[in-house]
């Protein structure tokens, strides 16, 4: 590689190992991105659902169970939306968490990619 000054600086084995991860940790990053983005939809469409239900007077109201949808008391439905609530908001907090771990390894390996490489090398995004 090049620098700006026109010497060249050698990539060590280790400057490669380095910028091969911080790939994998961008790919990860964007699929963290979708994944989360479906957490909230998910979110959402549970919490929804959960005001929906609260609306409704029925006793027994459908509920979908994989792809079919059964007769169920409302209580018990209620219980089981609560539970996805919980379960949907702890699955969004690790993922948020797994996200910010990524955007600071990635940001460590900038800086050590661009202190050595400066201009040479390009790790932002189009």
């Amino acid at each position: 590689m090049q620098q700006a000054g026109g010497s060249e600086t050698e990539v060590t084995w280790e400057d490669q190992q380095n910028i091969n991860k911080f790939g994998r940790l961008n790919n990860r990053f964007h699929e963290l991105e979708d994944e989360i983005k479906i957490a909230k939809e998910a979110n959402e469409n549970i919490e929804d659902a959960s005001n929906e239900l609260i609306l409704t007077d029925e006793e027994v109201v459908r509920f979908q169970i994989g792809e079919v949808f059964a007769h169920v008391p409302k209580d018990e439905v209620e219980m089981r939306i609560e539970k996805m609530q919980q379960e949907t908001t702890i699955r969004l907090e690790k993922l948020e968490e797994e996200k910010e771990s990524i955007l600071a390894q990635m940001a460590e390996l900038k800086k050590i990619l661009y202190g050595k490489f400066k201009d040479s090398i390009n790790l932002e995004e189009d």
